[in-house]
């Protein structure tokens, strides 16, 4: 495919133009590339353009708009794209409260919503849909692999997250598994940054370990202040707070920190080297979590995009459902329920030449699926 942009506003990439024809296939991709949560974005926004660019197809339209983290505006972006540019699949949500807000109207208008990260469990047991699809995970898995690792020496966690769906997500799935106390469990505010009163409560708290998940900005607040802190309580989170986006600015503070993953970048599969050489070369980057799995959406659709168009629901839904990709992470299959199953990491923060990165120390679960499939009645 020939990689132009025709158009750059405040709001909108358009990405991957070719001559309008009935075939092209449009994809509308909405995504928070403004305030602190742009870094997930994107890297969400260019592991997605980097597989359509490898694809060399040349009958994809890509737009691109920023939700700027905000609900309604991604409702009324959604729309626009749906009733006016005649998107056949939507994607590229990163916060699981503006996929609530926008997946149930996406397909109730009969259109296709692929999943590049937010995954809610609302959307994976009772309120699965067959036009919805997840290529990221579920909420919970992440958390429930640090939760099996933290039963292994911690007697006693102190548990936090934001207060949104996905937040409450982590915590249930570290619960699920974490068989020893919670000495606390908190909800802060989404996009919080002044974390005192959590620490202060942290090391009141009597325990020997503190689960945290907080994505983009709000893990570099967070790390910096607990670094600072002189706090001896041991933390560890899920591969989203401590993702390669946020790395950099965190420091050394999250050297040597556990977490969890699907995907790391000295995961040993061909895919994977391919994957991580062309990022590099495309953005002069390393790639996160949230760039393999937007990677990996953009490989479903255009693989089913071979066969069959989205107006053919049931026929594009068969094609997504074979998972016909390459995927970084190695072995993926699809659930019951149209989300991900696949392989989760222990990965520990490691200096690399110089660079932050996450290396994979171990296999916490092998082809784990979620524990809303047996809900999702399709």
């Amino acid at each position: 495919m020939k990689t132009t942009v025709a158009a750059w506003t405040a709001l909108t990439l358009l990405a991957g133009l070719s001559a309008a024809s009935a075939e092209t296939l449009k994809i509308g991709m909405i995504t928070t590339l403004s305030g602190p949560g742009a870094g997930l974005g994107i890297d969400t926004r260019d592991g997605f353009l980097l597989a359509v660019k490898q694809s060399g197809a040349g009958d994809v339209e890509v737009l691109v708009e920023d939700d700027a983290q905000k609900p309604e505006l991604a409702v009324q972006i959604a729309d626009k794209m749906i009733q006016s540019e005649d998107v056949g699949v939507l994607t590229g949500i990163v916060f699981s409260n503006i996929l609530m807000a926008v997946a149930p109207s996406v397909t109730a208008q009969e259109k296709f919503y692929v999943s590049t990260n937010a995954a809610p469990a609302a959307l994976a047991g009772k309120g699965c849909n067959p036009l919805y699809f997840n290529a990221a995970y579920q909420n919970d898995n992440l958390h429930e692999a640090m939760g099996e690792y933290a039963n292994r020496d911690k007697k006693k966690m102190f548990i936090m997250a934001p207060n949104y769906p996905a937040g409450k997500d982590s915590l249930t799935g570290f619960k699920r598994y974490y068989k020893g106390e919670i000495a606390g469990e908190v909800y802060t505010q989404v996009g919080q940054a002044d974390y005192a009163a959590e620490i202060a409560q942290i090391r009141a708290s009597g325990a020997d370990g503190a689960f945290v998940f907080l994505p983009g900005g709000m893990g570099i607040a967070f790390m910096k202040q607990y670094a600072q802190s002189g706090s001896s309580v041991e933390i560890m989170g899920p591969g989203f707070s401590f993702s390669q986006d946020v790395l950099g600015a965190i420091g050394p503070a999250a050297l040597g920190i556990k977490n969890s993953g699907h995907w790391a970048k000295n995961l040993d599969n061909a895919a994977s080297k391919s994957f991580v050489e062309a990022f590099l070369a495309e953005y002069d980057r390393l790639p996160s979590l949230y760039a393999v799995q937007a990677f990996d959406a953009a490989q479903l659709i255009l693989s089913a995009h071979k066969t069959t168009e989205p107006s053919d629901t049931e026929a594009f839904r068969a094609a997504m459902l074979k998972a016909d990709i390459q995927s970084p992470r190695g072995k993926f299959t699809f659930n019951t329920n149209q989300h991900p199953i696949q392989d989760i990491y222990l990965t520990e923060v490691v200096d690399e030449n110089g660079v932050l990165t996450n290396h994979i120390v171990e296999k916490i679960f092998a082809d784990h699926g979620d524990a809303y499939a047996a809900e999702c009645k399709m």
